[in-house]
């Protein structure tokens, strides 16, 4: 009985591990919008290669040959460099599978071609983990992606789109396969699917997902959409057009008012005439933000961002029946630590959760400053209080 407890402690632990190694990989910084061109390493089958945009539409693939058998070093520098010159391409993302380090070897190099021919451009080379590529390369959701490519080369595909965007594409794979520790196999699978699932979606729901250029695969782990949701707003999008606005989504077929309004929070449309609609503030909030600028006489953009116009507004002055004090004021972090600091042990909020559930970054903010319980308290003393939240 108490190896079973001392496995079962362990066990949790391990799971944990592999959550938090998993919440690293989806977080890492992107690149962001660079042409990239994917080196997936091989020795007989040859290196994989894909070139992609800005916005990862695939532009051209290959196959080198520069390690053994053939050792075609010099053909595979030069083809490699007039795809460099031609596409304009800024970042090479290396596999580190076998033969990585020669492969690597013939980035440094291509550098040094490319900048010879066209001294205005500077590449840069970075190794990435080809973690659940294979596995990407074979998938329903790729083969749908890329009909026409063969299996091999999607897996530089999926190298270079990493480098990009770590976030929205490794949400294509299953969590398991992109390497999230040692003897995985080890411990409950059920458990570990279970957390690596939830792990994924707090990371889709803390960074957003722009509704525009999302695929689908990352808009089903938003919260409050599912796959047949995903798939009918990219469905949507692509026959309509870009969404104007965060309230064009309620257009998709089968979203309904109580979808969007636990979804919208973590949709972003990044060119919209509203700034607010590029922020994590719910549509709902929306009337707060227009009563502050109201009271202050300024536009959102001149705070947004700003902390020194934030500091001077006294948030008991815009709290109504459905947002408290808690939810329109960003110091509570600062006020759970102090409380901390004055040697409390227990540190209890009480709040209805309207602001947690739709801000996970606020509520692990106040986890990291020693909150300990959150009592969710719904009471008022009129039916309209209660019908809000």
């Amino acid at each position: 009985d108490l190896l079973a407890r001392l496995r079962e402690g362990a066990e949790q632990v391990a799971i944990q591990i592999f959550g938090d190694n998993v919440r690293d990989l989806l977080l890492a910084a992107p690149a962001g919008p660079k042409v990239v061109m994917g080196l997936d390493p091989g020795i007989r089958t040859g290196v994989k290669v894909a070139v992609v945009s800005d916005t990862g539409r695939l532009l051209t693939t290959d196959t080198v040959f520069p390690h053994e058998p053939r050792r075609d070093w010099e053909g595979a520098l030069n083809r490699l460099g007039q795809l460099c010159v031609s596409h304009g391409v800024d970042l090479i993302a290396i596999g580190n599978g076998t033969a990585s380090r020669e492969t690597d070897k013939l980035a440094g190099e291509l550098k040094k071609l490319v900048h010879d021919k066209k001294p205005d451009q500077r590449l840069s080379k970075i190794v990435v983990s080809e973690a659940g590529a294979s596995v990407y390369s074979a998938s329903a959701f790729a083969a749908a992606e890329f009909p026409d490519l063969d299996v091999s080369l999607r897996g530089a595909v999926s190298i270079a789109r990493r480098l990009q965007d770590p976030l929205a594409e490794l949400v294509k794979i299953e969590p398991k396969a992109i390497g999230v520790g040692q003897y995985q196999h080890d411990v409950s699978q059920v458990q570990l699917a279970r957390k690596l699932d939830a792990v994924v979606e707090d990371c889709v729901n803390a960074v957003g997902a722009d509704v525009n250029t999302a695929s689908a695969p990352l808009l089903a782990r938003v919260s409050g959409l599912n796959t047949t949701l995903a798939k009918n707003i990219v469905e949507y999008r692509d026959t309509n057009g870009p969404f104007a606005s965060r309230n064009a989504v309620k257009k998709v077929p089968r979203l309904g008012d109580k979808t969007f309004e636990q979804a919208a929070g973590f949709l972003r449309i990044v060119n919209d005439k509203h700034p607010l609609d590029r922020s994590a503030v719910h549509p709902e909030a929306y009337p707060v933000v227009e009563r502050i600028l109201a009271r202050i006489n300024k536009n959102i953009t001149e705070v947004m961002g700003n902390r020194e116009v934030l500091k001077t507004l006294k948030p008991g002055e815009f709290t109504d029946e459905k947002f408290g004090e808690p939810t329109v004021r960003d110091d509570l972090p600062e006020i759970v630590a102090r409380i901390r600091g004055r040697g409390f042990d227990f540190v209890q909020l009480n709040t209805n959760g309207v602001r947690l559930a739709l801000d996970p970054d606020y509520l692990e903010a106040l986890v990291r400053a020693g909150l300990d319980c959150v009592f969710l308290q719904f009471d008022g003393v009129e039916d309209r209080v209660h019908r809000a939240i």
